[in-house]
């Protein structure tokens, strides 16, 4: 795994928990890198999680839902937006399209969608496009202090 490491890796990799990296050519013309990583690696959509940063009264929150579904910000409460793609980057200390919720920056409030629960082992971005971690949905939970609820809207 040496040119696989990211900070995510090496949180599950110190936390002692069973993942599998998963890598694939990241194409960058693709706009929708959690479905890219469903089609490149031929896992069902609702297996695959993307994290996206939103603003609750303007402080940094993740959000873990499935690459098929929108997330439903009328769940986190009205003064809920999505963050802009630099502010993202910037709390999170990654680039978009490759926004792990493991291993960032600094700790951040996390929700998970309460789908992932559904699931032996679930996909998340690994830290870099083209890098999806697989692991078991009560390890996310657990490594991200993640609180469990239904945040999407569509599919499932």
């Amino acid at each position: 795994m040496a040119g696989k490491a990211t900070p995510a890796t090496r949180v599950a990799t110190q936390a002692k928990i069973a993942f599998t990296v998963h890598e694939y050519d990241h194409d960058p013309s693709n706009e929708s890198f959690a479905l890219e990583a469903v089609d490149a690696l031929g896992i069902p959509a609702d297996r695959v999680f993307k994290t996206l940063i939103v603003l609750r009264d303007d402080k940094p929150t993740v959000c873990v839902v499935p690459a098929d579904a929108t997330l439903d910000l009328h769940t986190l409460g009205k003064r809920t937006v999505m963050s802009p793609t630099d502010r993202a980057e910037k709390v999170t200390g990654y680039v978009a399209g490759g926004i792990s919720p493991l291993g960032q920056r600094r700790p951040l409030p996390t929700l998970v969608d309460d789908s992932a629960m559904r699931h032996e082992t679930v996909f998340v971005s690994a830290g870099r496009r083209g890098l999806e971690i697989e692991l078991a949905p009560a390890d996310l939970v657990a490594l991200t202090k993640a609180e469990v609820k239904t945040i999407r809207r569509g599919a499932h």
